[in-house]
């Protein structure tokens, strides 16, 4: 193989790559109104646990797993206590946090609000959280999707 044709091969290899590179890339840059707004929500059927008597004991406090964020939202032990919601924001996916002293659902990337019970309240997310049900039984808190 010549010099010439070397080149103009490897051109064109490294020009294949370089475009499906950005072809990826620029798929999702600058969707404001994606569709994946159930991003890394946990399939149905999913559960998670929490002893009361040793997590979540404070007002605030919060818990991740499978794709839920669980949150004591008031004192005491009874369902209304808590809140339990898909962790990733409606918009691109991100993990929320719960600001306690607002009450409210905040994405860290985007500035999205959600309240209590996920519904949404700014954006830029177009579509609330999913909220999940919460059930006790003694001092065993469960999440089931």
């Amino acid at each position: 193989m010549e010099r010439e044709e070397f080149l103009s091969k490897l051109g064109i290899g490294a020009l294949a790559v370089c475009m499906g590179c950005s072809m990826v890339a620029c798929s999702k840059s600058g969707n404001a109104n994606p569709s994946n707004n159930n991003v890394n929500t946990p399939p149905a059927g999913t559960t998670f646990s929490v002893d009361l008597g040793s997590s979540l004991t404070a007002v605030g406090d919060s818990k991740i797993s499978n794709g839920i964020i669980l949150v004591r939202i008031a004192s005491g032990n009874a369902i209304s206590s808590f809140t339990a919601v898909q962790v990733a924001c409606t918009h691109e996916g991100t993990a929320i946090n719960y600001n306690n002293s607002q009450g409210l659902f905040i994405c860290p990337l985007h500035g999205s609000e959600f309240s209590k019970s996920g519904a949404l309240i700014q954006g830029p997310a177009t579509t609330s959280l999913k909220q999940y049900t919460v059930a006790i039984a003694g001092s065993t808190l469960t999440v089931t999707v």
